[in-house]
């Protein structure tokens, strides 16, 4: 393993050099993608609708194709799944990933092609460890296993020679050959679909392996890392894998989970790398370890635009090129790919950090906020002023929601939050303050709001059971990696779900 460790390291070092062109002419590198993606799509039933063959440069591609939700693809994406080829993408589509963004949305079914998972998942997934290895040059990190909690896919109905899943049941389910033999568990636990036995075989499975990496989604690895320590009788992580070294996470903030995690693991030498992927796409990887901010990887067969957040509401806005975004700002982000997407508004939103470079960071959904009171309440803020009330009160969460509190005739409005805390605060009151002080801090319309209590008072929070948002995602049937809990919601749907099944 130590030979193995050697090659695989000096394979993915060579990477780093095409990674440093992209981030010296990132222009150049994305006008090229564009011009690919589209003539490889020239003879597609939406090429030819949208004259493909006439489009040369970013300007006219903006001008002539419309931008697109779920909801305007879906009739090509059914009729793919039915067995129709070259709608969106050249060829026959094999494979669908699974999404349902959240636990209150309908699924949908993304496109996965060869080149999407070849040129875009795959190499996301090299990469993450060829910048690890940049960072770590000495590490030892392929002499052991690499444990990723996937899935699980199943044949289409509509179709029985295509199949969906969970984007990561996909990519395991078609790893090559080496990339199987350097990972953990084996396949048919990987991909069984009764999440609770599932969880039950990985740890059963797992902690006789030499694991030295973590790939996952932080709310469902820590309930792996409990299952563990339970069985095994240890304390911490790092009893049962001494020479685990670094855990690649997405999917949610790290913030809040950050605590639990050194609590579990306890050891100073780990390592925690954010990566920003989804069923559509491989977007991000943190490059500097520490920093937050990740990468924007502009090779992998996307071209991005940028909606300003202010603009999203509107009937025809305006999108922004790579050049012309500004730092600090929140923008929808809209992707272009080789899975067939075009013009797509992923409904995530970023914030560019440094631009040469082009780093970003995830700041929310475009359909997740709270507004009740003119707020404007974004995920980022939520979870920025968490992390604060956990430092400074010694707590660790497990998961949380958050919803407005209505006005009424008698009372003041504000915020409730409902929250399992793996480790309860020292003192709530001092909590609530600090989560409530610094979401003044980090948002102006917050403390406009706040000041005086006059249109709103302080958050509620309310400490829910152990087991609380577990429960309700499997009395959902949505247990596994890609579902999530709702971080901020502008109604009182998800909070009152939740309360009605527990007693305070």
């Amino acid at each position: 393993m130590e030979l193995l460790n050697s090659v695989i390291i000096w394979v993915m070092k060579k990477r780093i050099h095409q990674i440093e062109l992209f981030m010296k002419y990132p222009q150049d590198v994305q006008n090229e993608l564009l011009k690919k993606l589209v003539s490889t799509a020239l003879h597609t039933e939406y090429g030819k609708k949208y004259y493909f063959s006439s489009i040369s440069t970013p300007n006219e591609f903006r001008e002539r194709v419309p931008l697109s939700h779920y909801e305007d693809v879906f009739p090509y994406i059914d009729r793919i799944m039915k067995g129709e080829s070259n709608l969106l993408w050249p060829g026959k589509i094999k494979w669908f990933a699974k999404s349902s963004g959240t636990t209150n949305a309908r699924s949908k079914f993304i496109p996965v092609t060869k080149e999407s998972l070849e040129d875009c998942h795959y190499k996301g997934g090299k990469d993450m460890l060829s910048l690890f290895i940049n960072n770590r040059p000495d590490t030892k990190v392929f002499a052991g296993k690499g444990l990723s909690i996937g899935g699980s896919h199943q044949i289409n109905p509509l179709n029985p020679d295509t199949f969906y899943g969970d984007v990561s049941a996909v990519i395991i389910q078609n790893l090559p050959f080496w990339a199987q033999f350097i990972r953990t568990p084996k396949l048919e636990i990987a991909l069984m679909d009764d999440w609770e036995q599932k969880i039950e075989r990985m740890a059963e499975h797992t902690m006789q392996e030499n694991v030295t990496s973590l790939l996952g989604v932080p709310t469902w690895t820590v309930l792996l890392l409990q299952k563990i320590l339970e069985k095994s009788g240890k304390t911490h992580i790092h009893e049962v894998w001494p020479n685990l070294e670094v855990f690649l996470h997405g999917a949610v903030a790290f913030g809040p989970y950050k605590s639990l995690f050194a609590d579990i693991i306890s050891s100073p030498s780990m390592n925690y790398m954010e990566i920003y992927n989804a069923s559509e796409g491989f977007f991000g990887i943190e490059d500097v370890i520490g920093t937050k901010d990740m990468l924007l990887m502009l090779d992998y067969g996307i071209f991005y635009e940028f909606i300003p957040l202010e603009d999203i509401g509107k009937e025809q806005p305006k999108t922004l090129l790579l050049e012309e975004v500004e730092l600090g700002k929140n923008y929808a982000m809209v992707i272009s790919t080789n899975a067939g997407l075009w013009r797509y508004i992923i409904g995530d939103t970023v914030k560019f950090t440094s631009k040469f470079p082009f780093r970003v960071r995830i700041t929310g959904r475009t359909k997740h906020f709270i507004n009740a009171f003119g707020e404007e309440l974004i995920i980022e803020n939520a979870e920025t002023a968490l992390a604060k009330a956990v430092e400074v009160t010694g707590a660790e969460v497990s998961n949380f929601t958050a919803a407005p509190i209505y006005l009424e005739s008698k009372s003041k409005g504000g915020h409730e939050w409902l929250i399992e805390f793996g480790k309860e605060p020292n003192n709530i009151d001092t909590f609530v303050n600090a989560l409530d002080q610094t979401l003044r801090e980090v948002n102006s319309d917050y403390d406009a709001k706040r000041t005086g209590d006059k249109a709103m008072v302080k958050p509620l929070v309310r400490v829910v059971p152990k087991g609380t948002f577990y429960n309700w995602l499997k009395g959902k049937g949505k247990l596994g990696g890609q579902y999530k809990v709702p971080r901020l919601s502008n109604n009182r749907e998800v909070v009152e779900d939740i309360l009605k099944d527990i007693s305070l």
